[in-house]
């Protein structure tokens, strides 16, 4: 399976993905720029990423806690989501993800 990232440069990838992995894990696997913090458990907001409008409603609803701390960014837009909490399946096979400015390895600019 596959998603299709676009990163903080506007650079389209094309990223091999598995069942059941976290799409945080996939972006962190392939080398893109995402930080990534805690490692997936939800607890950070540093995998905060922007999903294509086609694909948001194809995705379970997020939890509280995730929510809440998407409220935290500074990027949050109605399609944020933690890449942590995406559970690739097959249904998600080409799924568009775009990496926030947040999410970044280096600096954000204020």
């Amino acid at each position: 399976m596959k998603i299709i990232v676009t990163d903080q440069d506007g650079v389209v990838h094309e990223l091999e993905g598995l069942d059941g992995w976290r799409a945080m894990e996939v972006i962190r696997d392939w080398g893109l720029n995402i930080k990534a913090e805690c490692g997936g458990a939800c607890s950070c907001a540093t995998c905060h990423v922007w999903v294509d409008e086609g694909w948001y409603g194809k995705l379970q609803p997020a939890s509280d806690d995730e929510e809440d701390l998407i409220y935290s960014t500074l990027d949050q837009k109605p399609n944020s989501r933690l890449s942590c909490q995406i559970l690739l399946s097959e249904e998600l096979d080409g799924l568009r993800l775009t990496l926030t400015p947040s999410a970044s390895q280096e600096p954000v600019d204020a």
